[in-house]
């Protein structure tokens, strides 16, 4: 990935959208009440390039898409742009019309919650309603992540004939449209792939599927936040694992969930391991579209299908990951690291927890411009490495090293 900055990454190519992730342009309608914004444009972040790049080409001798995987990130919207002249615009921020239309419809959402019996019922047991998901639909509904290098570019050196022996934990594996890709590019003999889910159903589709291969891979069932003798997958040991990948499932755990989740990527993760991330963030067109008893608590709603999804904001991740330390007794906190005691005489890398190597946002405006449709998505990406555990002898010399 590109170096970021605080608040945005270069967006990530998205495979065709599914129920259980995103949003199908070719059936999506909007409400009668959403503003107009076909004046709506972009300020230019890059001055406009003196050639006609690949990105902006619709010659397929040249473009990009055809042949080649879409490099996604670089095109931006500028305001004399023809904004339905392609069907995607990266780093495009939501205008005032867009930001108030969204109030209106969280406020829609709040007055009309999930009762409290339908709460439990999509609460106490997840599982049911994703193993109805995946044994609704088959394996060939779901589109593989062709992106991931790209966007995460530790896994084209892991996968490489000369990369050191990897263990990748796959979390939330659904039917291996990330596992999969990641080994049919593999050429590293020393690579093992462990794909998980808590839904047995997503788990019999990765086993059924051709390209799975028990020498490199293993499929299990598997609850991210589970506790006790559970609160490890089958075949996995503590401090095993070099890289977690956690695409599009921190979102469907209930907001209790999430401490007990981070614990146990914690556990399972070498020193030095990796958590490679991404999910919705706030203000995505999916939140904004809920209707009316959809809402079971702020940014938490549960879809028509059972399964529940939540739309985080980029400081709630970075508390929840950055801000986690082993050991604390109750509640996601953040640290309290500026001016604190514990700053002062222990030092941040003395705490056990995850350092944000990178967290940002990735807004991008989608067009259907066949209907003149604008449809603003936000998706949060991230990395997260687990710290290594200070020797109780170690003591940092009068430099801070």
């Amino acid at each position: 990935m590109a170096a970021m900055t605080n608040t945005t990454i270069p967006a990530a190519p998205q495979p065709p959208l599914d129920p259980n992730t995103d949003l199908n342009l070719s059936t999506l309608s909007l409400t009668p009440s959403l503003p107009d914004f076909s004046t709506t444009t972009a300020t230019a972040q890059h001055a406009q390039p003196t050639h006609l790049v690949s990105h902006r080409s619709h010659d397929p001798t040249t473009n990009l898409k055809r042949s080649d995987p879409f490099q996604f990130g670089s095109r931006y919207l500028n305001p004399d742009d023809d904004i339905y002249e392609f069907n995607a615009w990266d780093h495009v921020e939501t205008d005032s019309s867009y930001k108030a239309y969204a109030e209106i419809q969280y406020a829609a959402q709040r007055s009309s919650p999930v009762s409290d019996f339908d709460k439990a019922r999509f609460n106490n047991d997840p599982s049911k309603w994703w193993n109805r998901f995946y044994r609704n639909n088959t394996s060939n509904f779901f589109k593989d992540r062709k992106w991931l290098r790209q966007e995460f570019p530790v896994l084209a050196k892991v996968t490489a004939k000369d990369g050191p022996p990897t263990v990748i934990l796959e979390v939330g594996a659904g039917a291996g449209n990330t596992a999969f890709p990641i080994l049919a590019g593999n050429e590293n003999e020393g690579l093992r792939v462990h794909a998980c889910d808590f839904s047995r159903e997503a788990v019999e589709l990765i086993r059924a599927n051709e390209a799975f291969d028990e020498r490199y891979m293993r499929a299990d069932v598997w609850d991210v936040a589970a506790t006790g003798s559970e609160s490890l997958p089958p075949g996995l040991e503590e401090g095993s694992v070099d890289l977690v990948v956690m695409i599009f499932i921190f979102s469907a755990l209930a907001p209790a969930q999430w401490r007990q989740a981070v614990r146990n990527i914690y556990t399972l993760l070498k020193p030095g391991g990796e958590v490679l991330f991404r999910d919705y963030g706030r203000g995505d067109l999916a939140q904004v579209r809920f209707k009316k008893g959809r809402y079971m608590d702020e940014n938490f709603y549960v879809r028509g299908d059972g399964t529940r999804v939540y739309f985080f904001e980029r400081d709630e991740l970075m508390e929840i990951w950055g801000g986690w330390k082993d050991g604390a007794d109750e509640g996601l906190e953040a640290v309290e690291r500026s001016g604190s005691e514990e700053q002062t005489d222990r030092g941040e890398d003395d705490v056990e927890g995850f350092d944000v190597v990178d967290l940002g946002v990735d807004r991008r405006l989608l067009v259907n411009r066949q209907r003149k449709l604008k449809m603003y998505r936000c998706w949060l990406q991230g990395r997260f490495k687990k710290r290594a555990r200070m020797s109780p002898n170690k003591t940092k010399d009068s430099s801070g090293q």
